[in-house]
């Protein structure tokens, strides 16, 4: 998609590019974050997490993924070739919560069905990807929260695309609430079968606007291709397609 307005940024004075549906953008000369309907400055805590890959050092966290785990072919590290290598800041809003869930339902798995009751206690970062439009496997990314600074333009590469929130805090909120629910009533399920009543309260105990980096690397082995995501903060694989088992037997 193009460009399709310009807002001036409330702190430096530069033009403030940003696409269809972004509701957040932050100014890549100055770093200062803005509501785009209002072109206010942003009063949330915006962070970033810092990536420590370059395109070239990024190949051996992905060489070390292909090595790892008995699923994999044999050959998957030397056979395969890394065709596309993307940096892609992606939004999150995380938002941690304690939550709390009282539940009665009937145990059918005994004779005669019993009636149980129970509450569930958590505590969670929950992560809400701040794009509509994007596919991103967020149950499976554990956020390292404990290696995020403050959001700082300056330490983004310049090869790096960076995309803005689509979504605001009360949106995110609302959304972490709902999927908080739908989890601890899945959690609920594993000790009864049928649920005839639950109640979930949710408490609020900070949101932050996060900037993470994310590899989106692309290979090709045996010739097909293949996706795979690695966190540029530790390095660690997020997910990734695996070839057919016994692909790599001759």
């Amino acid at each position: 998609m193009g460009v399709v307005a310009e807002i001036k940024c409330s702190h430096c004075g530069a033009p403030i590019a940003f696409e269809p549906g972004e509701m957040l953008a932050t100014c890549k000369y100055c770093g200062f974050t803005v509501v785009i309907e209002t072109g206010q400055p942003f009063s949330f805590e915006h962070s970033l997490l810092l990536n420590k890959y370059d395109p070239t050092q990024v190949e051996e966290p992905v060489r070390s993924w292909m090595r790892e785990g008995f699923l994999k072919p044999s050959d998957l590290a030397r056979k395969s070739k890394i065709v596309e290598k993307e940096l892609i800041y992606l939004p999150f809003w995380v938002v941690s919560v304690e939550a709390r869930s009282s539940y009665k339902g009937i145990f059918e798995r005994i004779t005669p069905a019993v009636a149980k009751e129970g509450t569930i206690e958590k505590e969670y970062d929950w992560l809400v990807l701040a794009r509509k439009a994007t596919e991103f496997p967020t149950r499976d990314y554990e956020v390292p929260l404990e290696g995020k600074i403050p959001y700082d333009f300056r330490r983004i590469e310049a090869f790096a695309r960076v995309l803005n929130s689509e979504m605001d805090k009360n949106d995110a909120v609302e959304q972490a609430k709902q999927e908080i629910e739908d989890n601890n009533r899945f959690l609920a399920q594993q000790d009864v079968d049928k649920i005839v009543d639950m109640k979930t309260e949710v408490k609020i105990e900070e949101t932050v606007y996060l900037h993470a980096p994310l590899w989106f690397i692309k290979y090709e082995y045996r010739g097909k291709y293949y996706q795979l995501i690695v966190d540029g903060a530790t390095g660690t694989a997020v997910k990734g397609d695996i070839p057919p088992a016994g692909f790599g037997i001759l």
